[in-house]
């Protein structure tokens, strides 16, 4: 049974590095899996991107049709997107039910600042971007994500390592030990 994982949170905040090392693991697992991050797509589907609110709805519609034709084609999907209001992630929900994780990437504004790899916080201080979510406009918080991942405190490693043991429980991925143990 597949599923799909939503790593939201502001920009900055972890999620790129968190699903990048997430796909190793889950490779690691012999599982089937695509990384749907927002910024590649974003690259083919609007090249050059107004991020009107219009634009990002419809951008966030076709990212979770894109995840739904993985999915129904058994292929695990971890989608890597801001998704600054809820009603996106709760599309995703609606549609893959008790097979959509969200996974809270948690951040505070002013460690995601100093980091700012992309300098879109920069960019937004000067004016030349006006619609960044946590910053211009609202960032909405999951209000019941399967996984919280506090970035301050929590290493990428860590972070992707709890999420695949919250895999392992919910019996989306065996346990490591009993694939090792049908081996010998």
């Amino acid at each position: 049974m597949p599923f799909v994982i939503w790593l939201t949170g502001i920009p900055a905040s972890g999620k790129s590095t968190i699903a990048r090392r997430l796909l190793g693991l889950l490779r690691k697992h012999n599982a089937k899996v695509e990384l749907l991050e927002s910024d590649e797509l974003r690259k083919v589907l609007t090249p050059r991107p107004s991020y009107t609110e219009a634009e990002r709805d419809w951008f966030y519609g076709v990212l979770v049709w894109l995840g739904h034709l993985l999915y129904r084609n058994g292929i695990n999907v971890v989608i890597d997107a801001t998704a600054h209001k809820k009603h996106y992630r709760d599309s995703a929900r609606d549609l893959f039910g008790k097979d959509f994780i969200e996974v809270y990437v948690m951040c505070p504004l002013r460690i995601a600042m100093a980091r700012d790899p992309k300098g879109l916080y920069r960019r937004a201080l000067r004016g030349e971007i006006t619609t960044l979510p946590g910053l211009q406009v609202p960032y909405e918080e999951p209000d019941n994500p399967e996984i919280i991942i506090d970035t301050a405190r929590e290493e990428p490693d860590e972070a992707a390592n709890r999420i695949v043991r919250y895999l392992r429980e919910k019996g989306y991925l065996p346990d490591v030990r009993s694939v090792a143990t049908r081996r010998l």
